[in-house]
């Protein structure tokens, strides 16, 4: 009887850990297909910052006007040629080339203005003549600044961006894809500097040699980063957002690169094409909402998890030369594994990899790297070295050569000997004769 309710019991809890599994996993299919039929930009993607995985994404490889997010390499390229405190002065084609209906900051011809001032117009106000001064600055030229601008896409990993301008102005050979400009942001935002400046909510320009007045503030046109208690329908501010940049054209539509830090997670979105609606409580922004929506969608559904341990013990082996009753070999991995990874995925042991140096043999010492470990979690490996956790000296073999060589000295010296005393002997005999 007793046996009975314990096989009872066993198959309740198979029964119910099932439907657990199966609820996970149909929540998140469930949670992404609400996401796509909420999205309603011409491409999306996200991004997670550490590993550079794709969440998820929508024509995120298709190419598109990327506009004024053009802005994010004219920034990062600028931050690694200057210092901040460096001058620039405005040229006649810097300003005048701008068309009319484009974002700008006022900058005069022969304006004299530092780097830093010129860095923060571009990306708080998204100055369109800030950009040509800088790549003016920087490369002597607008077009040798272009040539920087798409050597450091490839660099980074784009496959398909072409820049023709530093500002994003159209053009129809000016392109990018969403996840192109999802590698450039997560490459950006390794810089202090950059990130420090995209997060400021506004900036005032000084007064110059060629504008006296202190009246160029500029509120950042990202609206994540932009508190406002009132109720209002064009409020978007994202409490976990750090950056980065808008952009407009009527050709590109709305688009946006964000970046969001919530929980140790850290993600970078792009939305490109966005349209705007309209209702009786104001305009809606479908770039803000779908950027909310993925954030949220990353922030809920993914998470890090630890794998293994630091100094964990992966395996013992046997090292054929080691010495005798003491040629055991810990293997330890030697940093901690953390994995991305969904929230459906229950899987606590994943099969790692173990790939030894070639040749291993003693005397191997404590700590000493032996090899590496792998493990593969949807579709991202992360790799890490294995070490030695114990010493392992080589066992003493009996050399044949040194005995062979040993043995040949004392036979000889034994003959030498043995002729010696012969010789002695017959000596002896003949004086002892010789008197007889």
């Amino acid at each position: 009887m007793k046996h009975s309710k314990k096989i009872f019991t066993f198959f309740i809890f198979i029964i119910i850990f099932n439907l657990v599994s199966y609820t996970f996993a149909a929540s998140l299919e469930e949670n992404t297909q609400e996401l796509e039929a909420s999205i309603d930009s011409g491409a999306v993607l996200i991004l997670e910052e550490t590993t550079g995985k794709v969440i998820y994404e929508q024509n995120g490889y298709k190419r598109m006007f990327p506009a004024s997010t053009t802005k994010i390499m004219t920034a990062i390229l600028t931050i690694e040629n200057c210092n901040l405190d460096e001058t620039a002065t405005a040229s006649e084609y810097a300003i005048n080339s701008i068309p009319e209906g484009y974002t700008n900051a006022s900058i005069q011809v022969g304006e004299v203005l530092t780097v830093k001032d010129l860095l923060y117009a571009l990306m708080v106000t998204s100055a369109n003549e800030s950009a040509i001064v800088l790549a003016e600055h920087v490369a002597g030229s607008e077009e040798a600044f272009c040539w920087m601008m798409n050597d450091k896409a490839k660099e980074i990993g784009c496959q398909d961006t072409h820049f023709v301008n530093p500002n994003g102005i159209h053009s129809e050979d000016h392109y990018s894809t969403a996840y192109d400009l999802a590698l450039i942001a997560k490459y950006a935002m390794q810089n202090e500097t950059f990130r420090e400046i995209v997060k400021t909510t506004s900036y005032t320009l000084p007064s110059t040699n060629a504008y006296p007045r202190k009246d160029r503030t500029f509120t950042n046109t990202n609206s994540l980063i932009i508190y406002d208690n009132r109720n209002r329908a064009d409020n978007y501010y994202y409490e976990y957002a750090t950056g980065i940049k808008t952009g407009y054209t009527s050709q590109a539509g709305n688009c946006l690169v964000s970046s969001a830090e919530k929980n140790g997670m850290s993600y970078i979105t792009v939305v490109l094409n966005a349209p705007v609606g309209y209702t009786a409580a104001g305009t809606i922004s479908h770039r803000y909402l779908d950027t909310i929506a993925l954030f949220n969608f990353a922030f809920d559904n993914y998470s890090f998890r630890k794998l293994k341990s630091k100094n964990a013990l992966i395996e013992t082996i046997t090292i054929d030369n080691g010495e005798k009753d003491a040629n055991s070999l810990d293997l330890l991995i030697s940093d901690e594994v953390n994995v991305l990874a969904s929230i459906d995925n229950r899987n606590s042991e994943i099969e790692p990899e173990v790939t030894l140096n070639d040749n291993l043999s003693a005397p191997i010492s404590k700590g000493e790297v032996v090899g590496t470990i792998t493990y593969r979690v949807e579709g991202l490996k992360y790799t890490t070295d294995l070490v030695a956790g114990n010493d392992v000296k080589v066992q003493k073999k009996f050399n044949i050569k040194f005995f062979i060589l040993i043995s040949i000295v004392i036979l000889l010296l034994v003959i030498v000997f043995v002729k010696r005393k012969i010789k002695l002997k017959k000596k002896y005999r003949y004086n002892r004769n010789k008197y007889i």
